[in-house]
């Protein structure tokens, strides 16, 4: 009896290659005693002068506070974003980590200038929302969407309002609509 060839498969290059980088910078973050975090992988109010700036714009979806928070967001990113690697392509999904990142860090350095954020939380609630739009069809609105829509982003909302626990719901809910809108765009025929 011949036994099955069993292999390893590097199966979504982009959320492999997102995890991987956020735990070396988790890892930097340890070793620098969060001096990386802040300095590179966090995005706050500072000056529009400083290329660092706009550096941050991007990368600080790829800083983590912890372990708890790096682990909670790469459970999410590792289960559901080979999956919509898969049906999208590792260009769009990228597309979505950085537009993802992009809108998160201006809307933080605009309406929030005392709070500095880092985390890929954005970019899990976008994969959520845009998860809930695989087997959307043109002129249909998935229930399951509506459902995950109103769980998770109602959530955020009401955590906004009412519970104070250093979380930014406004970048989860900016996240999940987003993975909204892409799942919209990317589904449609043309």
């Amino acid at each position: 009896m011949k036994k099955p060839n069993l292999k390893i498969t590097f199966n979504a290059p982009v959320v492999l290659g997102f995890a991987f980088v956020c735990l070396v910078v988790m890892l930097i973050g340890i070793a620098t005693g969060g001096g990386s975090t802040t300095a590179v992988f966090s995005t706050y109010h500072s000056s529009l002068a400083s290329p660092m700036t706009y550096v941050r714009f991007f990368t600080h979806v790829l800083g983590h506070a912890g372990w708890d928070h790096y682990i909670g967001n790469m459970a999410y990113i590792l289960l559901l974003g080979p999956m919509i690697e898969e049906k999208y392509g590792s260009k769009r999904v990228l597309s979505v980590i950085l537009i993802t990142a992009l809108i998160t860090g201006l809307v933080n350095y605009i309406f929030f200038w005392d709070v500095a954020l880092c985390g890929a939380s954005g970019v899990v609630f976008a994969f959520i929302l845009l998860t809930s739009f695989t087997s959307f069809k043109d002129g249909e609105i998935p229930l399951t969407f509506i459902l995950v829509f109103v769980i998770y982003i109602g959530q955020q909302v009401y955590d906004g309002i009412f519970v104070n626990d250093n979380i930014s719901n406004l970048s989860h809910i900016i996240g999940g609509l987003i993975g909204a809108g892409v799942g919209y765009v990317f589904n449609r025929k043309k």
